[in-house]
């Protein structure tokens, strides 16, 4: 659902078995054979909700489509839980023959000696038009200039807002969401006016307090990629203004815990029954949305820097376990759902940003974003936004950075602190795989 969670694939992936390693590396050609015989592929992810069953439904209509390939969808309740899924079928020879993943992943375990199949050959032939995928999207599924993976979608948090609440509170949505401190008041006087328990839902995790440092001027490291700097100015006053918002004005909350997306639910539901004026979450948050009354807008910048929040995409990848049928197979998947009428079915049904340029020209798409302008704020916002982080330390800094927001939005500990032990943490991680 959000982007921030893909990046703690990496993390776990780096557990798989010295066996499975020995295994993959010794597996035969890439480029998929063609096969006569029809194939059954199992695809994992980690989609909740109705992201969910719209992905069960295309998935049917790819089944129905053709007689070649028979795709089983299987579920997990979020993406962590897929990561160490695909991670244990790895070590047990059972992965399947694809899955969602980020591009971290991509990264840290793609290339010829890792555990990821290449599939360059595909993605470069000429009925696939990778020069209609979005570059953005793309560069980080490449390592060494060879696809390990294929963006499947793109997403961007963004600011969904309650125009009833708004309204009763007499708030303008276009002067509220204009800056970050123009939120902080925004919030003070829906909860005074409106009578809301909270004025803005920040969303538990990292991610929120990561898009704010970023538009405020901040970077995850130094421009030569040798020093974190989450312990600069920009991160401290970033993290430190959402700290007493939360903590010391109560004009925004968090709600944390429960199992899988449990937290990001309740959170919707905060906006959605009037308990609270906006939140920040995931472009893929549109199916659970009433836009009757909801309506949506980009995230702003931080002390008059631009708006620099991160978009990335999460990615479909193949181990290299796939025989070649498996592989063949399971790239006529990501073909189908990659086409410019699925794609905006996709978006159009759940929110997600489209891979593919070519959406805009589809025709239902393009007669849906004429009706629903707010379709477009996602795709508008990931033009100026930063790309993802990639963590060179295969998870560990994004692992920092969560435990460092939660003792910020959970624990009330200055953002100052935190993060000035976290940068050492995090220093010492990148200065390893530096040696």
């Amino acid at each position: 659902m959000q982007h921030g969670h893909w990046r703690r694939w990496a993390a776990g992936l780096v557990a798989v078995s010295a066996a499975a390693m020995v295994l993959l590396s010794g597996c035969g050609k890439q480029t998929a054979a063609q096969s006569t015989k029809k194939v059954q592929i199992e695809f994992w992810y980690g989609l909740g909700s109705d992201a969910g069953k719209e992905m069960e439904s295309i998935i049917s209509d790819f089944n129905k489509s053709q007689n070649q390939v028979t795709v089983k969808g299987v579920q997990q309740p979020d993406y962590d839980t897929t990561r160490q899924k695909v991670q244990a079928g790895l070590a047990a020879k059972k992965a399947p023959a694809v899955f969602l993943t980020d591009p971290g992943v991509v990264q840290n375990y793609g290339g010829s000696k890792g555990v990821l199949r290449d599939l360059t050959a595909d993605v470069q032939a000429k009925s696939f038009n990778a020069s209609d995928l979005l570059p953005v999207f793309t560069k980080d599924n490449k390592v060494d200039g060879h696809y390990y993976g294929v963006p499947a979608y793109g997403t961007t948090q963004i600011i969904y807002y309650n125009k009833k609440v708004l309204e009763k509170a007499g708030v303008s949505a276009k002067s509220a969401y204009a800056t970050w401190e123009n939120v902080a008041e925004a919030a003070a006087t829906i909860k005074q006016k409106a009578g809301t328990q909270n004025g803005h839902m920040i969303m538990w995790g990292p991610d929120n307090l990561e898009d704010m440092a970023l538009s405020n001027g901040g970077s995850y490291l130094s421009k030569d990629g040798k020093k974190v700097a989450i312990d600069s100015q920009a991160w401290i006053s970033a993290w430190e203004f959402a700290r007493k918002q939360i903590w010391d004005t109560k004009n925004m909350a968090i709600i944390s815990g429960g199992q899988g997306w449990a937290y990001w639910y309740k959170t919707i539901d905060a906006v959605m029954h009037s308990q609270a004026g906006s939140y920040t979450g995931s472009s893929g948050d549109k199916a659970n949305l009433d836009f009757s009354y909801i309506d949506a807008a980009e995230q702003p910048g931080m002390n008059g820097h631009e708006a620099k929040p991160e978009a990335g995409a999460l990615s479909m990848a193949l181990p290299k376990t796939d025989t070649d049928a498996q592989a063949q197979a399971a790239f006529k998947w990501i073909s189908y759902f990659l086409s410019k009428k699925v794609q905006g079915q996709w978006s159009m049904k759940v929110g997600y940003v489209p891979v593919r340029q070519s959406t805009n020209n589809d025709p239902d798409y393009k007669k849906y974003v004429s009706t629903h302008p707010y379709q477009n704020v996602a795709f508008e916002q990931a033009k100026h936004a930063s790309p993802e982080f990639i963590d060179p330390t295969k998870g560990k800094i994004t692992d920092i950075l969560k435990n460092a927001a939660d003792q910020v939005e959970l624990q009330n500990k200055p953002a100052a602190t935190v993060l000035k032990a976290a940068a050492k943490q995090a220093q010492a991680a990148l200065d390893a795989v530096q040696k």
